[in-house]
C-alpha cells in the first residue's frame, strides 16, 4: 500500500539531483543566495572620479572641543584701544577708590587744622617751665587727632578690599567693573583663558614698571598688541569683548 505519489511507493521524500560520478556539482550564480541563509545587499559604489564623502571631524581625547586661543595663528585678533583702557581704569577708581580718596583727603584736613593750634602759656607764671611745657605737651595731643588716624585706617581697609576683589574678578572673568562697561578683556595671550588671581597679582606688581615716566602706560598707543609692559612680562592682551 502507498501513499502520495504512486512512483514513489516506499514513500520517500524525493532527493535531490546527483551529479555524476568524479563531476563538481554546479555552483550557483553569483549575487544569488547562498544555501540557507539569505546574502546581505551591497551598498552601491560610486563611480570613479565622482567626489568622495569626507570623514567627519575626530575629537581630541576626552571628546572635547579645543578652543583657539587669542594667540594662536589664525586667530583674529580685535585687541583693546589705548582709550577703552584708560576709560576702564578710570571707571574702576571711581568705583573703588573715590571713597577711600575722600577718606584720606578729611584725615589731612583734620591733622592740618590741628596743627595750626598754638600753646597756650597765659595763665603760666612768668618762669614756670613745668607749666609752658605742659601747655606745649597739650598742644602736641591736640595737633595729632585720633580721628584722623582712624579714617586713614578706615579708608586702607577699605581700598585693600577693593583691590582685591577687582584682582579677583580680574583673574577669574577677565573683566573688572570698568572693563566690563566698556566691553574689553583681560586674557593669556597664548589660550585666550583668564589669568587667575595670581597671575591677576602678579601682572599688578608689574605695574611698577610702567610707571617710570608712565612709558609702560603709553605704550599701547604704538604696539602692535596694545601690550603694557606689564602685559608684556606677564604674556597677556587686553582684547574686545564683543
Amino acid at each position: 500500500m502507498s501513499f502520495g505519489d504512486p512512483n514513489n511507493p516506499y514513500g520517500q521524500p524525493p532527493q535531490a539531483p546527483q551529479a555524476p560520478y568524479g563531476q563538481q556539482p554546479p555552483v550557483p550564480p553569483q549575487g544569488g543566495p547562498g544555501y540557507g541563509y539569505p546574502q546581505q545587499p551591497q551598498a552601491p559604489q560610486q563611480p570613479y572620479g565622482y567626489p568622495q564623502q569626507q570623514a567627519a571631524p575626530q575629537q581630541p581625547y576626552g571628546g572635547y572641543p579645543q578652543q583657539a586661543g587669542y594667540g594662536m595663528p589664525g586667530m583674529p585678533q580685535g585687541y583693546a584701544s589705548w582709550g577703552a583702557r584708560v576709560g576702564a581704569y578710570l571707571i574702576d577708581y571711581l568705583i573703588v577708590g573715590l571713597l577711600p580718596t575722600i577718606l584720606y583727603f578729611v584725615a589731612l584736613a583734620m591733622s592740618a587744622s590741628a596743627a595750626t593750634v598754638t600753646p597756650d602759656t597765659s595763665s603760666c607764671p612768668p618762669g614756670d617751665i613745668q607749666c609752658i611745657s605742659d601747655a606745649y605737651n597739650k598742644a602736641a595731643d591736640t595737633a595729632t587727632p585720633v580721628g584722623s588716624f582712624v579714617l586713614i585706617a578706615i579708608a586702607g581697609l577699605i581700598g585693600l578690599a577693593a583691590g582685591l576683589f577687582v584682582l579677583a574678578k580680574e583673574g577669574s572673568t577677565g573683566q573688572t567693573p570698568g572693563k566690563k562697561a566698556l566691553g574689553i578683556r583681560l586674557v593669556k595671550e597664548a589660550t585666550g583663558q583668564p589669568i587667575g588671581f595670581g597671575m591677576a597679582f602678579v601682572r599688578k606688581l608689574c605695574h611698577i614698571l610702567d610707571g617710570f615716566c608712565c612709558l609702560g602706560y603709553l605704550w599701547p598707543l604704538w604696539d602692535e598688541k596694545s601690550q603694557t609692559f606689564a602685559d608684556k612680562i606677564a604674556g597677556t592682551v587686553v582684547v574686545k569683548s564683543q
